[in-house]
């Protein structure tokens, strides 16, 4: 059932406009999916959804997965980090992002698209993406190819 229900949301976001979780809800309750609002945030962060422009220029949710197969994709994700990113620094083998408030889930999505290679693994809060790298020499190297892009 859940990987129904996802293949229909992301069928659903590819033919629709979807500005909120609530626009989304009611798509798959219209297509006979009994969800909940929490179901729908979980989903959406499974599938790596993103709020971005889609190629007409409409501002809605889209697959980060689908986006990952084109140069339009890096660019999308680099403007996303450059336009929300305070600051980057490291500490041992953990990178700290400081984000513009409300922004950090899709920083870290961007990350994730961008640099999956040098990282174990990502967390985002509010306006905070914390990294942990392998090494401190890769932290120290993701730190520098993330502050040329701000």
């Amino acid at each position: 059932m859940k990987r129904k229900r996802q293949q229909k949301i992301l069928e659903l976001i590819t033919n629709n406009i979807v500005l909120t979780q609530d626009d989304l809800q009611n798509l798959l309750l219209n297509e006979g999916f009994e969800v909940t609002q929490s179901t729908v945030s979980r989903d959406i962060k499974e599938l790596r959804l993103i709020k971005g422009h889609d190629s007409s220029g409409n501002y809605r949710y889209v697959s980060s997965e689908l986006r990952d197969t084109n140069k339009q994709a890096f660019s999308h994700f680099r403007d996303i980090f450059s336009r929300y990113t305070k600051s980057v620094d490291f500490s041992l083998n953990d990178v700290v992002i400081k984000c513009v408030s409300g922004m950090a889930s899709s920083v870290c999505v961007a990350l994730d698209a961008m640099y999956s290679d040098m990282m174990l693994g990502t967390i985002a809060g509010d306006d905070t993406v914390f990294v942990v790298t392998r090494s401190e020499a890769q932290a120290a190297q993701l730190t520098n190819e993330l502050k040329k892009m701000m």
